[in-house]
């Protein structure tokens, strides 16, 4: 286990709390967890969860429910917004000249899309593609999704290997413009970590008062449709 992280308790749900990089981890999230830090991108993603999932079910510590927060680019969505990943899909995943459809993970039973638990009341839902890749200007076009990342994929995966489910929180912080440099993702993080802080307060409120069944009767609030960026927001 590398890092100092730690597992979070409300009312009788443990939680451990996943971030890929330490900037998107700002003051108001330092106010409230301390982190798994993964590191970028899918395989590092697996990698870290994994392996801290493993330390904790042999001491029997294993957490009730993994939350990942982070960043995700999007050119149709409300920048700076948090959104509950209601589905994710892996959009590297292209086994297609072997007759598979591409998303599709050769012999394993698994849908191209996989759904996510969205219990916060109020927090707007949206779907959600990962892959190794940076998203920008016209490759947008090729991904059928609200918005992108590099590590919600993978860590569904190793959590589904400890039978354990997870919650994805997800703030905007590219997309509308091609990124040319890293401050065209920095440059908003800090926008970014004020409305994750927001949003985890709220799944919070929600786990210490209903627990896990919250989790169970999320289905509705997956329908809830995501906010378009109006045509006239800045």
């Amino acid at each position: 286990m590398s890092g100092d992280w730690r597992l979070d308790r409300y009312g009788d749900v443990t939680v451990l709390h996943v971030m890929a990089a330490p900037a998107e981890y700002g003051e108001h999230l330092r106010a409230r967890i301390r982190p798994l830090m993964t590191g970028i991108g899918p395989v590092e993603a697996a990698i870290s969860l994994a392996a801290v999932l493993a330390r904790l079910e042999t001491a029997d510590s294993l957490p009730d429910v993994v939350v990942s927060l982070g960043s995700c680019g999007s050119r149709v969505l409300e920048h700076a917004t948090v959104y509950q990943a209601s589905s994710v899909g892996y959009r590297d995943m292209d086994a297609s000249p072997l007759g598979f459809p591409r998303g599709i993970t050769p012999l394993l039973d698994l849908p191209a899309i996989l759904p996510l638990p969205c219990p916060i009341p109020g927090v707007p839902t949206a779907t959600l593609s990962t892959g190794g890749s940076v998203v920008s200007g016209a490759a947008y076009d090729a991904i059928d999704a609200d918005m992108v990342d590099m590590e919600t994929f993978a860590l569904l995966r190793a959590a589904q290997t400890f039978g354990l489910p997870m919650i994805a929180l997800r703030g905007v912080s590219d997309g509308r413009a091609e990124l040319k440099a890293l401050e065209d993702w920095t440059s908003t993080l800090h926008h970014v970590d004020r409305n994750l802080a927001d949003a985890l307060d709220a799944l919070i409120t929600v786990l210490a008062k209903r627990g896990l069944s919250a989790l169970e009767d999320a289905e509705s609030l997956r329908q809830v449709p995501a906010q378009s960026l109006a045509p006239d927001t800045p």
